[in-house]
């Protein structure tokens, strides 16, 4: 199939699915189902264009399809899980007081956005299935290689947090265990990792440099848009200086050893 035909149709799918599940937040109260929604649709392209990108190797293709949903139901899965267990996310209640009477439009069309990114980092994706280079190359070692670190440092990072977080204990304390120790962020600097991965892919294929923009959007989006400045934000409004102490003695985003003088 032609590869802008798949591209418009997986936007229109993903533009209805998105228009479905804004009337599903306006009855939960909760728009944190955007974010699994968004994870499981990039994973659920990846696997539509795979299938039907003939162009491509087909073990290629089969494997690119088979990383990318379980990467999307990995993370989908554990937002899911954080969803049902925990209250709306902060960045999410925040948006609502700013927006005021005009919230619901406004979700609506943020959840239209979603739909649009959702094919957007789909795209890596797409371009790495139709590489026709015959696996196995080095390049397709590599690329699951680092598949497998990511998926694997997410993983514990998640796990992590999500300890921290449901032990009554630590209620208005930063978590700094195991990974969090030298990252801040470390479930986004592994996120990060996983879609260098589909550049390895792509390499030797038409247009790879086209996957590049994978990781370049991924890093702009987590530094300036949808992920550390909302969540910082938050992470100072409710831990206060303990956050701030953690800003100056922890990494940000790449993982590394922490300053002298952070805390246990």
């Amino acid at each position: 199939m032609n590869p802008w035909l798949l591209l418009v149709s997986g936007w229109g799918a993903m533009a209805l699915v998105m228009s479905l599940l804004w009337f599903v937040q306006r009855w939960r109260g909760d728009a944190g189902i955007v974010d699994v929604a968004w994870g499981l649709g990039v994973g659920c392209l990846a696997v539509l264009f795979a299938l039907l990108s003939p162009d491509g190797d087909p073990t290629r293709r089969g494997l690119i399809a088979l990383l990318a949903l379980v990467w999307s139901l990995r993370l989908s899965g554990y937002i899911f899980v954080r969803l049902v267990k925990l209250p709306e996310d902060g960045r999410y209640q925040a948006l609502r007081d700013q927006w005021g009477g005009k919230a619901q439009r406004n979700l609506f069309l943020f959840f239209q956005v979603q739909a649009w990114w959702s094919v957007l980092f789909a795209v890596p994706m797409l371009v790495a299935a139709r590489n026709s280079v015959p696996v196995w190359t080095p390049f397709d070692f590599g690329g699951i290689a680092i598949w497998l670190i990511a998926i694997v440092g997410e993983s514990i990072a998640d796990r992590q947090l999500s300890a921290f977080r449901l032990n009554p204990d630590n209620r208005g304390q930063v978590c700094r265990d195991g990974l969090w120790r030298c990252s801040r962020h470390p479930n986004y600097f592994f996120e990060w990792v996983h879609w260098w991965a589909y550049v390895l892919f792509a390499v030797g294929g038409p247009a790879w440099w086209v996957t590049l923009f994978g990781p370049l959007l991924m890093v702009y989006f987590l530094f300036k848009v949808t992920g550390i400045p909302p969540a910082e934000a938050q992470a100072l409004k409710s831990r206060g200086d303990a956050y701030r102490d953690y800003q100056r003695t922890t990494s940000v985003f790449f993982p590394w050893p922490p300053k002298r003088g952070v805390g246990p």
